[in-house]
């Protein structure tokens, strides 16, 4: 996890490492796979213990368990083991603590690998025992760090297991107001949520405590103790519980969503703005996709959700609500097209602009339960255009979607997909057999759906445009199949740090030119990710990732100490330039494409939000012209989903789905980063009022307004 905290957000850059369902395989420093968690009872000594621990907790993911948490405990000094992997991946932690006065970690050390292989070797030290005036000393991976709290203060790492959180709450329950000062910053506070009974595999009947722990990241944590001992992590997919109770998986992950629910559901009774009559936008220029530019000053009629007119910019009529854009411009919504949306995403997507986004794949009742909630009003969120995920059973597979061990089975999923209908593609993961893929695409075509998706492990590129792909997943599921011998194993981490060998690749060789020859022939599209490859192959300790420049300093402190840490393990100058050398070779790739006319898609597999306006802004380095881009991530990308007589302009019909920003894009692009509204399916948003709710200092005040009847 990228701090301990930010668990619920999927999107952001302190929570896409473990929200990811694609592009690089992250790593630990053992093999496990998804029979982690029962080798937690038989594994005595896996972390150098030499007696069975104290507790164990298994981590789950949608039901089913990928890994485990061992707890040995003596006094006040605690050592931990956690590690899980699902698609084939995840961290490995191993941590020794030492609690003083009122249970405050007065040392802590976590070792071990994140979930894309950086290592950890993180340290923290108080000089007192917590209570006193003692400086705090601490080593993270983006350096060292120190402060005098002059009294209770808790640390906050920046990677760590779940335990921590109930070493926290532990901590929280006995401060005055259960708030304390959180190292490196911040506050944290813990709120009581509900009171439940729950049932072990024996019988046995406890009384735990759910609480909401919250001051560190975008989101709370949902915490639950039994006492003052932890018992359980959760999250709508996520769950670390305590062993023998792993049949409440499923009924806790259900209240989390229903804590949750209620959560967003507060932020949007005080963040949505839904006028009574017609809303006109006065003073804006319109981006027209067409012209590719910036329209004559006009005012824009809306009426419901749906655009009514294009006016002369002085024009009022009785009973309208106007919102003063104060020359301004209006630009359409943009397309997210690599989500795996959450309910964090859904808001602060529609805070930037992103009105719309296609899910690559999802646990499936989660993204039922979020739709409806959208749909129904109770929360923010995008319009989503949902792809119907099946992956193959194997030690690495995806938890997500649709799980089959045969191609009956594969098949049989297509069609399950399309009878349920609202899947307007499929998308084949990592585990699907290669002798399949045939079989699953005239399913497909048989149902009208698209095909999408990663290369299968053992086959390349080639073979799946030949069999019939409509869109390949990420550049590098492309890339690899010219570097990669046919025996070696893209389920793994190699699937990154194969990378590395994209530098010594000859592009104008002929492996590169059939591959790109034939996507252009037969209308192959590719959606790149770029985004989500630059931190992977740019990202250092202690520097800030370069796609996070314009933002981070508004964002909350673990998604400040994230952004300032490795993705991977950069073990010497040879890794560091071979990882950029194969950013470059990566654009130039993308250029090449561009230039035979190979469609590209935009989305981040990072959440969207600040991530995806940097996903735009890279592809100015394909020689793409800030208005093009704007063209191609609104219509173009409504057009390419079947979208586009309703989605993509500001014209009358269209929905209004359309922000608003002080800047003009088409001469610069990262003007975008500073909206000041959105409306999304008309209803009326001003990002200064959202951001804070997630702890985020906001980008650009909210325009003037003045409703109708003051």
């Amino acid at each position: 996890m990228a701090g301990w905290m930010a668990r619920g957000a999927a999107g952001m850059a302190a929570g896409a490492m473990l929200a990811l369902a694609a592009c690089g395989e992250p790593s630990g420093t053992r093999e496990a796979g998804n029979e982690a968690a029962g080798e937690a009872a038989a594994g005595a000594d896996r972390w150098g213990q030499t007696r069975a621990a104290d507790a164990v907790f298994t981590v789950m993911t949608s039901g089913t368990p990928i890994g485990a948490l061992e707890v040995w405990r003596e006094a006040d000094r605690y050592a931990i083991g956690y590690e899980f992997r699902n698609n084939g991946r995840g961290p490995t932690f191993e941590e020794a603590i030492h609690l003083g006065a009122g249970g405050h970690p007065v040392h802590w050390t976590i070792e071990g690998a994140t979930t894309f292989g950086n290592q950890v070797d993180e340290h923290f030290h108080r000089e007192d025992e917590g209570e006193g005036d003692g400086a705090a000393h601490w080593r993270d991976s983006t350096g060292e760090g120190q402060a005098h709290p002059g009294g209770p203060a808790l640390y906050v790492p920046q990677n760590a297991s779940p335990y921590a959180l109930g070493l926290a709450a532990r901590a929280l329950m006995a401060a005055p107001g259960r708030t304390l000062p959180a190292l490196p910053g911040g506050q944290l506070r813990l709120d009581p949520v509900e009171t439940l009974e729950v049932t072990g595999a024996d019988g046995a009947v406890r009384q735990v405590q759910a609480w909401a722990l919250s001051g560190a990241s975008l989101n709370p944590s949902w915490v639950i103790m039994d006492g003052d001992r932890f018992f359980a992590s959760v999250s709508p997919r996520f769950a670390v519980i305590a062993q023998g109770f792993e049949g409440e998986d499923a009924r806790l992950r259900e209240r989390a969503g229903a804590w949750e629910a209620e959560r967003y559901a507060g932020i949007q009774s005080r963040v949505a703005r839904r006028y009574d009559g017609p809303v006109r936008i006065a003073d804006v220029r319109v981006f027209d996709p067409d012209a590719q530019a910036l329209t004559a000053p006009v005012s824009v009629l809306i009426e419901g959700e749906r655009i009514v007119s294009l006016d002369a910019p002085d024009v009022r009529r009785a009973g309208e609500t106007v919102i003063d854009g104060a020359g301004g411009t209006l630009v359409p919504g943009l397309f997210e097209m690599h989500a795996h949306l959450g309910e964090t995403a859904a808001f602060l997507n529609v805070a930037a602009g992103v009105t719309s986004v296609r899910d690559m794949g999802n646990d499936n009742d989660s993204l039922d339960r979020l739709e409806a909630e959208i749909e129904a009003g109770r929360m923010a969120g995008p319009r989503i255009f949902r792809s119907a995920f099946i992956e193959g059973r194997s030690p690495f597979n995806s938890n997500s979607g649709v799980l089959v061990d045969s191609v009956e089975d594969a098949v049989a999923a297509v069609h399950a997909y399309a009878d349920r209908g609202g899947f307007h593609q499929i998308k084949i993961y990592n585990s699907m057999s290669p002798d399949w893929i045939p079989e699953v695409i005239a399913a497909a075509r048989e149902r009208d759906m698209r095909v999408s998706g990663h290369i299968p492990a053992f086959t390349n590129a080639d073979a799946m445009i030949a069999a019939g792909y409509d869109e390949i997943t990420h550049i590098n599921q492309l890339m690899l199949g010219w570097v990669l011998d046919a025996d070696e194993d893209t389920r793994t981490l190699l699937r990154l740090t194969a990378l590395k060998r994209l530098p010594d690749l000859d592009l104008d060789s002929a492996a590169v030119n059939a591959t790109l020859d034939a996507m252009a022939q037969r209308g192959v599209s590719i959606d790149p990710t770029l985004v989500i490859h630059e931190s992977l192959l740019l990202s250092r300790n202690g520097e800030i990732n370069p796609g996070a420049v314009d933002y981070i300093d508004h964002m909350p402190v673990a998604s400040q100490r994230s952004a300032r840490s490795a993705w991977v393990a950069i073990e010497s100058e040879d890794d560091d330039a071979a990882y950029r050398g194969a950013f470059d070779q990566i654009l130039e790739t993308l250029r090449r494409m561009r230039e035979r006319g190979i469609f590209l898609v935009p989305g981040t597999d990072t959440g969207g939000s600040f991530t995806y306006h940097r996903e735009l802004e890279l592809y100015q380095e394909t020689g793409m012209s800030p208005a093009e881009i704007l063209a191609w991530a609104g219509h173009g990308m409504a057009d390419y989903l079947g979208a586009g007589d309703e989605l993509g302009r500001i014209a009358p019909g269209y929905y209004a789905d359309v922000f608003l920003i002080p800047g003009d894009p088409t001469e610069d692009l990262k003007a975008i980063k500073t909206i000041s509204m959105v409306m999304a399916d008309g209803v009326v948003y001003f990002p200064e009022e959202i951001y804070p709710e997630f702890g985020i200092r906001p980008f650009a005040a909210a325009p003037s307004v003045s409703v109708a009847g003051d």
